[in-house]
């Protein structure tokens, strides 16, 4: 089974978890689309995703919450997403 190599951007972190390219692919495409309507925390953005998959693709994928961040954290190495520098919880965009 193909796997994708996800990173953190936490400087001083290290480690890489491998995940399906399939859950990889569904969060990240889920991901997108949430964050296409405007920053979100990263709260709404876990209720936003959960709200667009199926019963059957939440339980195919195991630890949910796990996964998000895990492929999050990745578009953020990657350069995809961004974090907003702002005092209170942590709020994501699309990056331009």
């Amino acid at each position: 089974m193909e796997r994708v190599a996800c990173r953190t951007p936490t400087p001083g972190r290290v480690g890489v978890s491998n995940i399906p390219v399939w859950k990889y692919d569904l969060l990240e495409t889920h991901i997108r689309a949430a964050l296409a309507g405007g920053e979100m925390t990263s709260k709404a953005l876990q209720a936003d995703v959960r709200g667009r998959l199926n019963p059957e693709e939440l339980a195919d994928l195991g630890s949910f919450g796990w996964h998000l961040c895990t492929v999050r954290l990745e578009m953020e190495v990657r350069g995809d997403i961004q974090r907003v520098p702002d005092k209170g919880p942590l709020k994501l965009r699309l990056s331009e």
